[in-house]
């Protein structure tokens, strides 16, 4: 009896004591899920700001720089965007061992240097320095793979130019900070770091195109040191298209040479020689000093001092003055220069803008280098275009300001500039001749093989020796020819500029058989795109000029009559 009652008092005990351990598990299990519970909450909902804070940090360490405005031609074509690009970064107090991270790192970057990553991923005082800017998904990919502790990456945007160096000189580039450091980029850096909208420019890329072809063909062929050309819109300005050659690759800018990145088309500045005697004629005509009958004797160089001025085709006759024009007559045209005072012809050049740097949106431009003073000998010499420098840019302007009807139109590059109506230059009756001189040049002479079929080219020819440390190099040459299309109703400047030439079968290479060609063939092929039509054999009068037939053996031409 009494075992009994012993044996169940233990059994009392061992089953109280097991209660005691279960309750004190399951406090310990219920605590262990409320602290979860509570540190649950503290995440999700009330260290929600926190959390937040700690995202948006990670962003700016990691994120993409602000965007930067894309630039587009007249039809909408991409001509400058961003791309977003990782750059490699690294962290050096969370490296361990920063030779095996570099060793690591070149396998895959060759072009970095082992020891300069070893120094910079050893630096423990800093905690970000940049190892690469600029790598490729792929190379992102394959150090990614590494798992290297403290190597990461960031992302920017990288500008990307998808006409590459079709249109370099006139939409420019920027440096890896996205900072434009010439042309369009440049001269309107804060308008597109500001804006979101597209800059919309004048250039069209089909025009620039067959503007560049042709141009690098041409200078190709006779071994030129490069060139220029644009198109120019007669009536408002806007530059269509704009070519310097050679040209470059903007994201390699950095390894294009200087006579790469010069813009000869607004930067340099030249002597264009003949082309400035639409200019002298105009002048002439409009001021009334002489009319179109009006003769002199070009049968003789004209000596004033040390001076000698003579024609290269002498024509060894008395010429009026149409025939001085087409005939390209150097003594002519500085007769013709004498008869006007300083004043004159000063006025005239500054209303053409031939005197101050053109208005084009771009911060390389070039300022005309007139003569030191207008003594009679320089107003004479100028009058063919020696003695005075200006840019291609300066001469397709004023050639557009003679014949557009009157009025001088200040060069544009931006398509949401609006063209202001300009100066008025000379009569629409004196624009109306000189447009008739230019299209005889083209029918009679040097001009000839400018001539695109049935859209009725006018132009002139230039050809100049090279200027050269004060003198001139009289075996070099900068070979230009300027062309305007149609004739009857001006729309568009063409302005084609070769340096330096060289000759072909020993023959001179000179404006009209190394520039006009290049115009001729620019013209045929970009007037379509233009929307520039065929002027038919029996077209009506048009502004007060009336086409009259004249047929050859090869192809129908037609002579501008003056009413």
């Amino acid at each position: 009896m009494t075992s009994r009652v012993s044996f169940e008092s233990t059994n009392k005990k061992a089953l109280e004591k097991a209660k005691s351990r279960l309750l004190f598990g399951g406090t310990l299990v219920a605590a262990a899920f409320l602290v979860i519970a509570v540190r649950l909450v503290d995440v999700t909902i009330l260290n929600e700001e926190s959390r937040k804070n700690t995202i948006e940090t990670r962003n700016v360490t990691a994120g993409i720089k602000m965007s930067r405005a894309d630039i587009v031609d007249r039809n909408g074509i991409l001509l400058a965007t961003n791309l977003r690009t990782p750059g490699l970064t690294g962290n050096p107090k969370k490296v361990i061992d920063p030779i095996q991270a570099a060793r690591s790192i070149v396998q895959i970057l060759p072009e970095l240097s082992e020891t300069k990553l070893v120094k910079q991923l050893s630096a423990k005082s800093k905690e970000f320095v940049w190892l690469k800017r600029e790598i490729t998904p792929r190379q992102e990919y394959e150090i990614n793979k590494l798992g290297i502790i403290g190597v990461d990456f960031k992302y920017e945007e990288k500008r990307y130019w998808p006409m590459r160096n079709l249109t370099v000189h006139a939409v420019g580039y920027t440096n890896v900070d996205n900072k434009g450091l010439a042309g369009i980029e440049l001269f309107c850096d804060e308008i597109l770091k500001e804006n979101q909208k597209p800059l919309e420019l004048s250039l069209d890329v089909r025009v620039q195109q067959v503007l560049r072809r042709e141009m690098y063909n041409q200078i190709d062929k006779y071994k030129a040191i490069g060139g220029s050309g644009i198109v120019l819109d007669a009536e408002t300005g806007e530059t269509i298209a704009l070519v310097s050659l050679p040209d470059f690759m903007p994201h390699e800018a950095g390894t294009a040479t200087d006579n790469e990145k010069f813009n000869k088309a607004t930067h340099g500045i030249y002597e264009l020689g003949s082309i400035f005697k639409i200019f002298n004629t105009a002048i002439a005509l409009e001021s009334g000093k002489v009319k179109l009958d009006t003769s002199y004797d070009a049968r003789k160089p004209i000596y004033i001092s040390r001076y000698i001025i003579r024609d290269y085709h002498a024509q060894n006759k008395v010429l009026t003055v149409p025939e001085i024009f087409i005939h390209s007559s150097n003594i002519g045209s500085a007769l013709i220069a004498a008869e006007f005072d300083r004043s004159l012809q000063q006025k005239f050049f500054t209303d053409l803008g031939l005197l101050r740097p053109s208005s084009i949106e771009l911060a390389a431009k070039g300022t005309p280098k007139p003569p030191d003073n207008w003594k009679k000998i320089y107003r004479m010499t100028v009058s063919y275009g020696h003695g005075i420098s200006v840019s291609p840019l300066h001469a397709a302007t004023a050639v557009a300001a003679i014949v557009n009807g009157n009025h001088y139109q200040a060069t544009l590059l931006k398509k949401d500039n609006k063209p202001v109506h300009g100066t008025k230059v000379i009569s629409e009756k004196t624009s109306l001749i000189m447009r008739k001189l230019l299209r005889e040049v083209v029918l009679k002479t040097s001009g000839r093989s400018a001539d695109a079929a049935d859209y009725l080219v006018g132009g002139k020819t230039g050809t100049a020796d090279k200027s050269r440390g004060g003198g001139y190099d009289r075996s070099k040459l900068i070979s230009s020819f300027v062309g305007v299309f149609p004739i009857t109703s001006p729309k568009y400047v063409v302005i084609v500029n070769i340096d330096d030439p060289k000759q072909i079968n020993k023959l001179r290479p000179t404006g009209g058989r190394v520039a006009a060609p290049v115009v001729g063939r620019v013209i045929s092929e970009i007037a379509p795109l233009l929307g520039v039509f065929p002027v038919m054999v029996n077209a009506p009068d048009i502004k007060g000029v009336s086409l009259n037939n004249q047929t050859n053996q090869s192809s129908r031409k037609q002579r501008i009559a003056v009413n």
